[in-house]
């Protein structure tokens, strides 16, 4: 019964000038999500975006879960609505809410004695005859004539079981019944793409998303220790990268093995900074090929205080290995609060299966907590010439 979907953002409208570019992004990332619906129809019209058929066919059933299944996370979209889109006329708005009130108000009515509902009118149209108030009143007359009396009653809070929405606009007016949330921010695509460091833990993927959410497309680059780590290691962050990649125009995704340089630090190294001299290996190889590929800065899931690379003084020595900025989104979070963002957008499940990674690999008994750059890079002195390892590692790594 739909023939269009309102698409509705936020922090889009506050942009001004540049608003069009946002908007431009939002539309080309939405045509990529739903390029299995053909012909589809997107446009922006004066703060809103519309999702159309040609001659504004109804969309089936199927398309319309697509598109809820699609546009449920879409960064920049703050909700949208499946809708009817009728003339700018009262009695034709009258008449489509007639003609589809039964597909929603049975099935509640089907499970309750007594339905409440109400209607929320907008009228951007200032020509348009009548006002707010009195568009609401003439749809409320449609349901009451429609149903029984006894059954339903106006009931005008956020609680009621039936919202219907009306906006009134130069071009159009549409009824619609539900408002379903989306991803909010910015589209993906509209800030400058970034490369994470991504682990098959709980945090850097929540990171990556957080950082999409605000426009960039993140790449993803992950580190296994091959043999020391088995092939799950690589086929558990494989399966999370190609699942953040729903959200965003697909990234690169690369994988280092990590082990020639963490032999060198075992056997030469103190072993308590052992950690903290592989993160900086790794801000190493991320440098060089975010700089090849385009890549602004990089990003981690490290959360201060969270285990012990991650204290002030460890990260500010890890920072000193690249020029590069980097991001760190979850750097005021806590774990719970971390699992909670990976519950809501689905990488919990994915996160939570049980492999080794590459930090585990030959870890001390008691890693450091505090460092300094003199003394890491006396540590890494006494490993030669390993910017030549580095480079062969780099020249072997694997891209999806």
């Amino acid at each position: 019964m739909y023939n269009s979907i309102i698409c509705r953002y936020h922090e889009i409208a506050i942009k001004g000038n540049n608003r069009r570019v946002f908007e431009q992004q939002l539309i080309r990332n939405m045509r990529e999500a739903l390029n299995a619906i053909e012909n589809l129809k997107i446009r922006a019209v004066r703060g809103r975006i519309w999702l159309e058929l040609p001659e504004r066919k109804p969309f089936s059933a199927t398309e319309i879960d697509l598109i809820k299944e699609k546009l449920k996370f879409m960064f920049g979209l703050e909700s949208f609505s499946p809708a009817i889109l009728t003339p700018v006329e009262i009695n034709a708005i009258k008449e489509a809410l007639n003609s589809v009130a039964d597909s929603v108000f049975s099935p509640v009515m089907a499970r309750k004695s007594k339905v409440s509902f109400r209607i929320r009118a907008r009228r951007s149209n200032k020509r348009f005859p009548l006002r707010s108030k009195e568009v609401e009143i003439e749809l409320a007359t449609v349901i009451g004539d429609k149903y029984d009396n006894d059954r339903i009653f106006v009931h005008l809070d956020d609680d009621a079981d039936i919202t219907v929405g009306c906006e009134i606009r130069d071009e159009f007016a549409i009824i619609f019944f539900d408002s379903f949330h989306s991803g909010g921010g910015l589209p993906t695509g509209s800030n400058a793409p970034v490369l994470a460091l991504l682990s098959g833990g709980i945090d850097s993927p929540v990171a990556a998303l957080m950082t999409m959410k605000r426009g960039s497309a993140v790449g993803f680059m992950s580190f296994h220790s091959d043999p020391y780590t088995p092939p799950e290691t690589t086929a558990k962050v494989r399966r999370i990268g190609e699942y953040l990649n729903g959200f965003q125009p697909p990234q690169k995704h690369f994988f280092v093995n990590l082990s020639p340089i963490q032999k060198m630090i075992r056997d030469c190294c103190d072993p308590q900074y052992r950690t903290i001299l592989y993160r900086r290996m790794m801000f190493r190889i991320a440098e060089s090929v975010a700089k090849k590929y385009g890549f602004y800065a990089l990003l981690t899931g490290e959360s201060l205080g969270q285990v012990a690379s991650q204290t002030v003084e460890n990260m500010s020595v890890i920072n000193n290995s690249t020029s590069m900025l980097v991001l760190r989104p979850l750097v005021g979070m806590d774990k719970l609060e971390t699992i909670r963002m990976a519950e809501k957008y689905g990488t919990f499940e994915l996160s939570k299966e049980q492999v080794p990674d590459s930090c585990t690999v030959f870890l001390p008994s008691s890693p450091a907590t505090r460092s300094d750059v003199p003394r890491l890079e006396s540590e890494e002195a006494k490993l030669g010439d390993f910017r030549k390892v580095l480079d062969e590692m780099i020249a072997n790594i694997e891209v999806y």
